[in-house]
């Protein structure tokens, strides 16, 4: 077998894993995980978020995701992500609901999973899931949405959103970087224990 067919073979089979991950929310101890993950979210999004303004906000209530995403796969955290925006907003109140930042929560889980479900932690794939969620979904897409929902100038909006994702870039990198480590030694050998 050449090296090629050999790396397409270990490419059908990454994607057919992340989609088959998908039947692992039929398990008690997934959705109990998860709803704890959803619950520390929803507490961080109160506790660790900082607001200016209403179009910049950082905070951390998406390392729960990310956990998600690293332990389950793309499709349990493009699930959980769109679940948790649709739930975050029904308990915070907070502006108005639009679909489109759901579905941002959903592909930046999509993401994420992409580059860290069922691959070695390195630091080089925590860099690139964050470079692309932060670019695609938090620079693109969300700047759009608020663009669409109340109707600012995408110029306006667009550079105080390029200085908070430049800032966050590093700190995140780092804290996810220390928490998957942390998780993948303590949290994933559980999780691993059905095969």
């Amino acid at each position: 077998m050449s090296k090629n067919t050999i790396t397409q073979a270990s490419r059908l089979s990454s994607v057919k894993d992340s989609f088959s991950s998908v039947s692992r929310l039929k398990e008690t101890k997934v959705l109990t995980f998860c709803g704890m993950m959803g619950a520390l979210a929803i507490v961080l999004g109160y506790v660790a978020t900082i607001k200016f303004g209403p179009y910049i906000r950082i905070g951390f209530s998406g390392l729960p995701n990310q956990v998600v995403d690293y332990l389950f796969g793309p499709w349990i955290g493009a699930i959980f992500g769109g679940t948790m925006d649709i739930i975050k907003w029904f308990v915070s109140g907070d502006g108005d609901f639009f679909p489109g930042f759901t579905i941002t929560a959903m592909l930046g889980a999509i993401i994420y999973g992409l580059f860290i479900y069922n691959k070695p932690l390195k630091l080089w794939r925590i860099i690139a899931a964050q470079v692309s969620v932060k670019i695609v979904c938090n620079i693109i897409l969300n700047t759009l949405w608020l663009n669409l929902l109340y109707s600012k100038a995408i110029l306006a909006i667009l550079p105080g959103r390029i200085v908070s994702n430049a800032v966050m870039l590093p700190i995140d990198v780092i804290i996810m970087y220390l928490l998957l480590q942390v998780v993948s030694k303590t949290i994933k050998p559980y999780f691993n224990s059905y095969k």
